[in-house]
């Protein structure tokens, strides 16, 4: 990555995390944030430190993390149309938490983990109905496939929300919309705990991806054990989609939107661009949010509303372009 590029990141974090602190309800201005992060603040203060901050930190590690996952499943299926959200991780790791929650089983370490079945359950599913005579990978049968299975994950989602008690249909339903409303210390130190594996295994396959973004075939003859490779993206994707889904609900787009954005930038290859869609897809998370808390003052929207209405249009254009 050359170091304007870099700076240019950095610089986008940094005011990216500023706008995600000083925004909310009230906003407060550059002075007023300094004053609230003195320790002996008693009014803003304990805002600032213990609602803001963890809430814009968790938005950028969990923005960081879908935009790696999205970058890394379209080197795998050489689609690039290729998100969790479209390959129906989202809506596997959903469905998983929504049962956590129906049967009481939603415990800090539990529910990412049943999330994390959903979602290997849902990509194994998605990977089986796209092979072609059961044998080739066909790309554009892929994105067929995610739809159907995201659409089965929704539908049984429903089904479980509707048979579930008050109290258990209201705490699914607000988590499916998507947000940080809830978030704090302990679910940021969560989400790094759950993260920190699939991150550094994502970012050791750079040459692996740029590999595998060649063909199957390719990649054998260039010394790449395809085998080994696709079951240690799988496992990575999968359970960085389950954590982001565990803390913060379903949030689409994010995925495709970045790693286009940083490709045009950087290029294709995956070492310089894999830190760079972490770092610009947590940038974008944490302003989509900041936008979600202040458009329709004093209400918030759903951070997956803002992210949808960005994606959505990038979706049908890129699904033009590959269809035509």
């Amino acid at each position: 990555m050359k170091p304007a590029h870099l700076l240019l990141l950095l610089v986008a974090v940094l005011v990216s995390l500023t706008v995600g602190v000083v925004l909310g309800p009230v906003s407060l201005a550059p002075g007023e944030l300094w004053d609230a992060l003195k320790l002996g603040n008693a009014t803003a203060g304990p805002i600032v430190r213990e609602l803001r901050i963890p809430r814009a930190l968790l938005a950028f590690v969990v923005g960081g993390g879908l935009a790696m996952t999205g970058t890394a499943l379209q080197a795998l299926v050489r689609n690039p149309l290729a998100d969790p959200y479209l390959l129906g991780l989202s809506g596997g790791a959903g469905l998983g938490a929504v049962v956590a929650i129906a049967f009481g089983l939603g415990g800090s370490w539990s529910l990412p983990l049943l999330s994390f079945a959903g979602a290997i359950a849902a990509l194994l599913l998605v990977y089986r109905l796209s092979l072609v005579q059961g044998r080739r990978l066909d790309p554009r049968v892929l994105i067929l496939a995610g739809v159907i299975v995201s659409a089965f994950t929704g539908a049984l989602m429903s089904a479980i929300m509707a048979l579930s008690d008050a109290v258990a249909l209201r705490n699914a339903f607000l988590w499916l919309l998507g947000g940080f409303s809830a978030a704090s210390w302990p679910a940021l130190g969560l989400f790094i705990a759950y993260a920190l594996l699939p991150l550094a295994l994502i970012l050791g396959s750079a040459r692996a991806l740029d590999l595998l973004a060649l063909g199957d075939e390719s990649a054998r003859h260039l010394g790449l054990d395809v085998g080994r490779t696709r079951l240690i993206i799988y496992f990575a994707t999968g359970l960085l989609t389950a954590a982001s889904v565990a803390v913060c609900g379903i949030i689409g787009f994010v995925g495709l939107v970045v790693p286009h954005a940083a490709r045009r930038l950087l290029g294709p290859l995956h070492r310089p661009l894999l830190p760079a869609v972490f770092l610009g897809g947590g940038a974008f998370l944490v302003l989509a949010d900041a936008l979600a808390r202040t458009v329709a003052r004093p209400l918030e929207l759903p951070v997956g509303v803002v992210t949808a209405l960005v994606g959505v249009p990038l979706f049908a254009l890129l699904l033009r372009r590959t269809l035509t």
